[in-house]
């Protein structure tokens, strides 16, 4: 029998931020398994969305200290989770920084008032929403594992971000949480990626060589449920098996769409149209290694390539992708 099998006690979670494409697939999973949900939205709008997945909804500002501590005290839950994020639209890689504003402070502000709310209410445990990927050192091997340090020199236009991962790790690393390192998502009909793909505007830059690692969103959640049921405690890469660079998985993705292959932009002339940020993360970014995750977390991934990933579960939403088709808090 699996790990994702066994019997579980029940618990009370709430989910701080459970309209993102994470959270829309967190609360079945949790409430199927026999888990009580308590999920929050900044919209209104959207809190019918939250109670159709299983979960009490709440309507609260996540960067609203007064609202977040009250909201945790009424439901005097045995976990919370952070998945607080506001990201929409187009991402410019030119004005990473500008484009995270609002998610660097969910991930410093609102992880203040999320931790203290938890703390006044006697809430055991932690588990918060990261990144890798980009964050790895772009130096040395071209996978990292959780012993290896994040970047020390990024971009300049990714150093509040930078900045504000590292402080959300080591705030959730102080109150003994569990952080859970996200690759690249996929698996959602409202990716933004896709059709830049399909038009070709999304091209390879010199040769390709920097290493993204994926996960699809089914296996994000699966992850996140065990760090929850097995209360495992630490830093952790949710990815799947093959970390792989551009030249590989950007050919393979435009093929799966029925697309054309890639244009290719030499690096300076990638400079000019995406910046600094662009060219990194495409020619210098290392991927990450997810054997601590399956060793300590006892996870299985559903889709354990994006080779196959792609070719069959690219816009596997569950039906759920029509409730919030861009991640909030």
């Amino acid at each position: 029998m699996s790990r994702q099998r066994r019997e579980v006690r029940a618990v009370h979670v709430y989910i701080a931020g459970g309209t993102g494409v994470v959270g829309r697939r967190l609360i079945p999973r949790l409430v199927e398994r026999g888990h009580r949900v308590t999920a929050t939205t900044r919209d209104l709008a959207k809190a019918a969305g939250l109670e159709r997945l299983g979960a009490h909804p709440v309507v609260v500002d996540g960067l609203d200290s007064v609202a977040v501590g009250e909201s945790v005290a009424k439901a005097q839950p045995e976990a919370v989770v952070h998945q607080m994020t506001a990201l929409s639209g187009k991402a410019d890689p030119k004005h990473f920084d500008r484009y995270f504003a609002m998610t660097n402070r969910l991930r410093t502000e609102g992880l203040d008032h999320l931790v203290a709310a938890a703390q006044a209410t006697g809430v055991p445990h932690i588990v918060a929403q990261s990144y890798t990927g980009w964050p790895n050192v772009r130096s040395g091997g071209w996978v990292k594992d959780e012993e290896d340090p994040l970047d020390p020199e990024p971009p300049r236009a990714q150093r509040e971000t930078l900045a504000g991962i590292r402080y959300l790790e080591e705030t959730v690393r102080k109150v003994d949480g569990t952080v859970l390192r996200y690759g690249a998502f996929y698996g959602d009909a409202s990716d933004a990626m896709i059709p830049l793909v399909r038009k070709r505007q999304f091209p390879l830059v010199g040769g390709g060589t920097g290493y993204t690692s994926w996960l699809h969103l089914d296996d994000a959640a699966g992850a996140t449920v065990l760090a929850l049921e097995t209360g495992t405690r630490g830093v952790f890469n949710i990815v799947d098996d093959e970390p792989a660079p551009a030249s590989e998985w950007l050919p393979c993705l435009a093929e799966c769409l029925g697309a054309k292959p890639p244009l290719r932009l030499p690096v300076w002339m990638a400079r000019l149209v995406a910046g600094e940020v662009g060219v990194s993360m495409l020619t210098r970014t290392r991927g990450s290694s997810n054997d601590r995750a399956k060793r300590e977390l006892g996870w299985e991934l559903r889709w354990p390539t994006w080779r196959e990933g792609f070719r069959h579960g690219l816009a596997d939403d569950n039906g759920l992708a029509h409730d919030n088709p861009a991640p909030e808090s």
